[in-house]
């Protein structure tokens, strides 16, 4: 069963050194502890990342996962499961929009996990995601990109 969320949360910085967080891909175990290793395996024409391998570590359970990313400029950025250990679809996007002198951000994730899951640990990875794409990546890119 297909769960999907979605978080708003503001960073103090401009939509480019967000997204320009977003896209060192290479650096999510730096700002995401479920992020165990990142290697990006072929890159779109302007150098962002399009196909990534990683391995991820949530809720006791890892999972070695390859998805593809889509950019559209500084305003948002998807991407789209292409194979899974443990999930059958994951879809996640960060949208971007200028607010004052910072940053407004949605994030959205739909994740299908492959085996059954009871319904609390899939709500705990949920809550998880969300947190850590909120907190995780406002420090990073506060710290890092401004």
């Amino acid at each position: 069963m297909a769960v999907s969320s979605t978080r708003s949360f503001e960073i103090d910085a401009t939509p480019e050194q967000v997204m320009a967080a977003i896209a060192a891909v290479d650096r999510l175990p730096e700002w995401s502890p479920t992020h165990k290793s990142v290697t990006i395996e072929s890159t779109h024409p302007d150098g962002r990342p399009h196909r990534v391998r990683m391995t991820v570590s949530i809720v006791g359970i890892t999972d070695e996962q390859v998805v593809d990313y889509t950019w559209n400029g500084d305003e948002s950025m998807s991407w789209t499961l292409v194979e899974s250990s443990q999930q059958r679809q994951q879809d996640g996007a960060y949208t971007l929009t200028p607010k004052g002198s910072g940053t407004a951000v949605e994030f959205a994730l739909t994740i299908d996990p492959k085996i059954p899951i009871p319904g609390f640990l899939v709500r705990r990875a949920e809550k998880m995601a969300l947190d850590i794409a909120g907190k995780g990546l406002k420090s990073f890119t506060e710290k890092n990109y401004r």
